[in-house]
């Protein structure tokens, strides 16, 4: 008789694309029906024409899958059901006796792409130069409904839930008491759990921060009164967002159906609806994404949502966010909470401290949104510091 396994199993994974798959994406690149574009715009109207041509000619005739696949491979993989969903995760065990056990969760329009720079020098940082003291055993799930996590296939998949999976995910590793790490989404997560599990979760490490780390609506005068002047650049920068960069989120958190449509079926939409992102939201001294983060590694990270199909799927957390707010703060966590504010991070301090018990915060003036991939020596920098005072 054939093995089975049972939904709570923790089965080991291997990523293997079949080379169809690859040929069909080459064929669909090559056969892109090109959008016009008004002239002298570049990026002012969306994602820039002459770029997204450059880099989907440079995806189709000069990027290599199968070296970043095999690269991926020689790490860790698992993957396990929990609450009806695929959880997809890389789990590295330190070889310290001593490691926290951490969980790293990634954001939209990332995925655990982000942490491959980190993962090695915070489970084994005696091998990359550093204290063994510093030492994690790392887990790094991807976010239900994307990538190899995806699709998900039914409603309600959440902040809250993810975070329920993630306390179950580390109850299976055997990690009763935990550490949590995030940006973007991760950064809703995280606090979540420690929300949902404060006897579990040990501390809250925390960059590119948004709901319960910013204001989402009117500030009153008393409030900008108490700012200083980089936190009042920051609440502009937060009202323009709203504004100007906020219809991705209105989209995917309203009509995520129609717009998994285009994102399945053509690749260049799927790679112009993320690289725009990684142009708007990282340092902006760097001109295009590829200054920011590598063309391999953005390109890898789009092929987590194209070889998997789950544009569609990712975009759905918005949509269950909005429309299940159990997940927003309404008081303030008990967890020892550390902050990573980047560049282009806009969490404000004061109003942080309304929502989360924070007993670190540290402000760069590099990297960006996607600090892991920016900045990541700073980010790894930042999270050993923080976690020292909680070990």
């Amino acid at each position: 008789m054939a093995e089975t396994t049972a939904p709570t199993d923790i089965v080991p994974f291997r990523i293997d694309i079949p080379q169809a798959q690859l040929d069909d994406l080459r064929t669909r690149l090559g056969m892109t029906r090109w959008p016009d574009e008004l002239p002298g715009t570049d990026w002012e109207y969306g994602a820039s024409l002459s770029y997204v041509k450059s880099l989907a000619e440079y995806w189709r005739t000069g990027y290599d899958w199968r070296k970043h696949e095999a690269a991926l491979n020689e790490l860790p993989q698992f993957v396990t059901e929990i609450d009806g969903a695929t959880v997809h995760f890389l789990h590295l065990r330190s070889p310290e006796p001593d490691a926290m056990p951490l969980i790293l969760t990634h954001g939209w329009p990332g995925s655990i792409v982000e942490f491959l720079e980190l993962v090695g020098p915070l489970s084994d940082p005696r091998a990359h130069g550093g204290d063994p003291a510093d030492a994690f055993h790392v887990v790094v799930p991807s976010i239900p409904g994307f990538g190899f996590s995806g699709p998900t296939r039914e409603k309600g998949w959440n902040a809250t839930r993810v975070a329920r999976a993630w306390h179950e995910l580390m109850r299976r590793l055997g990690y009763e008491r935990y550490a949590a790490q995030g940006g973007d989404l991760g950064a809703i997560i995280s606090p979540t759990l420690g929300r949902i599990e404060p006897e579990a979760v040990i501390g809250i490490h925390v960059n590119a921060a948004s709901v319960g780390f910013i204001p989402l609506g009117p500030v009153s005068d008393e409030f900008k009164a108490q700012l200083t002047a980089k936190e009042l650049k920051r609440l502009d920068k937060i009202n323009w967002f709203m504004n100007e960069g906020f219809g991705y989120n209105k989209v995917q958190s309203t009509r995520p159906q129609t717009l998994a449509y285009s994102l399945s079926d053509s690749p260049v939409g799927q790679l112009a609806w993320i690289t725009e992102k990684f142009k708007e939201w990282t340092h902006p001294s760097a001109e295009l994404p590829e200054d920011a983060v590598d063309r391999d590694t953005l390109l890898t990270n789009v092929m987590f949502y194209w070889l998997t199909g789950t544009g569609g799927s990712a975009a759905r957390i918005y949509y269950e966010n909005m429309h299940v707010l159990d997940w927003f703060p309404s008081a303030s966590s008990p967890v020892p909470t550390g902050v990573a504010n980047f560049f282009e991070d806009a969490a404000i301090r004061r109003f942080a401290e309304e929502l989360n018990h924070i007993t670190h915060w540290n402000e760069y003036e590099q990297g960006g949104h996607f600090a892991a991939l920016e900045a990541p020596q700073l980010l790894l920098g930042d999270i050993r510091e923080f976690f020292r005072t909680l070990r």
